[in-house]
Formats: C-alpha cells, structure tokens, sequence
C-alpha cells in the first residue's frame, strides 16, 4: 500500500542510493503497510502544525530552480481545515512573489514545521492553490483579526504526504514568548518577595551587592 511521503521521496534514483549505503531494506517497510500511510492528518500533525508560528516552503520555478521562502504570523495561523488540507493567510511581504509565480506554473510544494524547542519536524508534500478576493468566504476563515498585517491571498494546500523526522543535530532554540511563559512563575514570586514590607529597621537590598 501507498506510503503519502516515500511514495513522492523515493524515487528509482533514491532507492538505488539507499541500497548502496544499505538503507533500502527499513524503508521498503514503509511501503509493506496493509492500509495507506502518511497520506492524512491524525491529531498529532494537526496539533504540531496548528502550534506553530512559522514554517518554510519550497516551490519550483520555470528554469527548475527550487525557491525556499519562510512563512509567518501568529501561532495558529496555519490552520488544519480537515485531515488533508491545510490553509493560511499570506501576509504581504517584500513583494517579490516568487513563490507565488512558481504556484502558477507547479502547484508542487514542500513544506517543513520546525518545533526548534521540541526537537521536533514534520515534513509535508502538497499541491496549492491561490484563494483570492473572489473567494471571500474561504478567505475569510483564514485571516487572522487581531493580527495586524495586510492578507494578499489564502493559499490552500491538498496534503499528498508527510512525514516526521528524527530529532538529531536539531539544536534547541526558544522564542522570547517561550522564555516568558517558563519563568513566569518565577517572576511572580520575584513580584510577591519585594511586595512584603520590610521588618522595622531593615534596610533596603542592595542590587549591586
């Protein structure tokens, strides 16, 4: 049975190479499953990617060229509409659009999730299409209110396959939201010792000592 991410992955020249480093053998398991794999969304790609407030994805231009370009808004903004499809709000930006060009040629794309904290990453095989202001109800359940940034398009990907990745030679890294959220309690507490009065005669902390 089909395997969503081997099946586009492993080409003939792939499975050749792994055969040569001695690879091939595990990864022909990923194909021997009786029910298809990696093809739609459970709950844990859903939770990952809904968690997430950047991503990067590649598309293919006409000279061949892959474009890799980032993506980002507030966590959530790329939202799981059903357990094969994803969508988001594309923020104005630099207005290069090549991106954008390249969708309207190839409507192949990759996409990669990174939970840099988590050690985490979810790769994605798609096809995209562009969701403009003829389409304002689509578009409207992909805007995101509170984020003050101008929305161009929506563009909504049909999942053909993922997979996750193993945590090596990922290098922890935390936002400063993450930073805030674990030393909160601590900075409350910090809050709550320098709001108790101080017993008669006692002098002040010194900071520098």
């Amino acid at each position: 049975m089909p395997h969503g991410f081997a099946d586009i992955a492993f080409t003939d020249t792939v499975k050749r190479l792994q055969t040569d480093m001695g690879s091939r053998t595990a990864y022909a398991r990923m194909s021997e499953a009786p029910e298809a794999l990696n093809t739609r969304l459970s709950d844990a790609e859903a939770a990952f990617i809904t968690g997430r407030d950047s991503f990067y994805m590649a598309t293919v231009g006409e000279t061949g060229w892959p474009y890799v370009q980032h993506r980002g808004g507030p966590a959530g903004f790329v939202r799981v509409m059903d357990d094969s499809t994803l969508g988001f709000a594309d923020f104005r930006g630099n207005r290069q659009y090549v991106s954008i060009g390249n969708l309207q040629t190839n409507n192949r794309v990759s996409l990669f999730f990174m939970d840099y904290a988590g050690r985490s990453r979810l790769k994605l095989f798609g096809r995209a299409r562009i969701i403009g202001p003829n389409d304002a109800a689509l578009l409207a359940r992909l805007e995101m209110p509170d984020y003050r940034a101008r929305v161009e398009r929506g563009i909504v990907i049909s999942v053909e396959g993922f997979d996750w990745n193993c945590p090596q030679h990922i290098t922890p890294r935390v936002s400063t939201d993450q930073v805030t959220a674990a030393t909160e309690i601590l900075s409350r507490r910090i809050a709550e010792l320098e709001a108790r009065p101080r017993p008669p005669g006692q002098a002040p902390d010194d900071p520098h000592r």
